[in-house]
């Protein structure tokens, strides 16, 4: 998806990445799609989450596991991370030693997509283009793999996600309350909605440039603040980048 019409941000040359994020029901794919349509200037549309069905950039060999797993009759992964409250039956050594393959096949696959998905980012930044993504993965995992993880392989991910993966240079949070995210979508549970509201408030703690949006207004109003932010910081990147002697 793209727009080089001329729009608000037209003549600016600085590329950077802006992530939505926000629980089920808020919205953010929704206003990601749409944004690119509005900012007026050179635009890419990024999944940045697990969602296999979701992604509009995937690896070859990620698409095989996809393949795979529904021809074996597993569901491909279809959320965010999982609810690190949940607790699985702890089964016997066979059934430990095969969840843990398992979980590591997954980590590696996910691992690979993360450094796809930021390579495609990279590329068009440096063409001078606004990568919207929808989801980040940092943001997902914060309070997963990096604050509280719970095995080595979410240890890894976790420092990997601190440390090496670049995070999204503007945030946007779309935030509503659980009960009006559950009746949008029906998933999850009041608890669990809640509990992703504050994982992705704690993650933006340690962002620079986190931005909370209202999700309750009118899709229209919701739009049309988040490009009103995203030219505000567009701005800003421009100024930084003049030399002002």
């Amino acid at each position: 998806m793209r727009s080089d019409r001329a729009g608000p941000l037209s003549g600016s040359g600085d590329g950077f990445t802006v992530a939505l994020v926000g629980a089920d029901g808020s919205g953010k794919t929704t206003v990601a799609r749409l944004l690119p349509g509005r900012l007026g200037v050179p635009c890419r549309y990024v999944y940045m989450g697990v969602s296999l069905s979701s992604s509009n950039r995937m690896l070859p060999t990620t698409r095989l596991v996809r393949a795979l797993k529904s021809f074996d009759g597993d569901g491909a992964d279809e959320g965010g991370p999982p609810d690190p409250e949940s607790r699985s039956a702890p089964g016997g050594p066979v059934a430990r030693a095969v969840k843990a393959l398992r979980s590591s096949f997954r980590m590696a696959v996910i691992v690979s997509e993360e450094w796809y998905r930021q390579s495609i980012a990279w590329w068009h930044v440096r063409q001078g283009r606004i990568v919207v993504f929808d989801r980040h993965f940092f943001l997902d995992y914060y309070n997963y793999d990096i604050t509280r993880p719970r095995t080595l392989g979410q240890r890894c991910h976790g420092w990997m996600l601190e440390h090496l993966l670049p995070r999204p240079q503007l945030v946007l949070f779309l935030d509503a309350p659980a009960d009006t995210l559950f009746a949008r979508k029906g998933e999850g549970t009041l608890e669990l909605l809640e509990r992703r509201r504050q994982d992705y408030l704690a993650a933006g703690h340690v962002l620079p440039h986190f931005t909370t949006l209202d999700a309750t207004q009118p899709m229209e109003s919701v739009l049309a603040c988040a490009t009103a932010r995203i030219e505000q910081f567009a701005a800003d990147v421009s100024g930084r980048g003049r030399c002002t002697s």
